[in-house]
């Protein structure tokens, strides 16, 4: 399998390696700061609006940027149908077999996945993270290395888990909010904030989707 990744970064570096775990390969990162496609090494390079130029019934797209609200607008402006993006998942990964992964998320290594949770579209699990049985994590969220989902945690849409960030059974966190770092979530955190702490309280309002 062939991969395209959107977004030339360190982030996409990692997903490569996941890429190349798997035995398939990336041959093109495109990436708005290139003005025109090239050739380095093994890869094609270039500006997104090119994809076009590379993209074949053989080539799976990935979204390779971390910031979630970049990534959806990304997503929105390709208009690609579901079956042009992959799924990447780290063979070091435990993924529970009644869980279930979206389309354009990436797993990354040493993840773990336990049973009947729900992981949606373009989410980015990173390296270590945990999510216990029983979560919903829905499109575009970015749980952080190291971070904990105990059992029954719902995530909603386009929120981002800090590295090392723990959160209490149950317990809903809102629409393209951000809890920081370490923080320890024990309550229910409402959409469009940043919580930090132990324990995790409102700091401020994320009046954009860019915080």
């Amino acid at each position: 399998m062939n991969y395209i990744l959107i977004g030339d970064s360190g982030h996409g570096k990692v997903i490569e390696d996941c890429i190349r775990a798997n035995g398939h390969q990336v041959i093109a990162k495109l990436d708005d700061k290139y003005p025109s496609l090239f050739k380095v090494g093994p890869y094609m390079k270039g500006p997104i609006a090119l994809i076009g130029n590379l993209l074949d019934e053989k080539t799976k797209v990935v979204i390779s940027i971390g910031h979630n609200a970049i990534r959806q607008k990304i997503i929105e402006r390709l208009q690609l149908s579901e079956e042009r993006y992959g799924t990447v998942i780290h063979p070091s990964a435990i993924i529970s077999a009644s869980s279930k992964i979206g389309y354009g998320t990436v797993v990354m290594p040493n993840v773990v996945v336990n049973a009947d949770s729900v992981v949606g579209n373009h989410v980015i699990l990173n390296t270590s993270c945990i999510v216990e049985h029983d979560c919903t994590v829905q499109n575009f969220v970015h749980i952080s290395p190291s971070a904990v989902l105990t059992g029954g945690v719902f995530v909603q849409e386009g929120t981002q888990i800090g590295a090392r960030a723990s959160v209490n059974p149950t317990v809903e966190i809102g629409k393209w909010t951000m809890i920081g770092a370490g923080s320890a979530v024990i309550q229910n955190i409402p959409d469009h904030v940043t919580a930090v702490g132990v324990p995790a309280k409102i700091i401020k309002e994320r009046r954009t989707l860019n915080g």
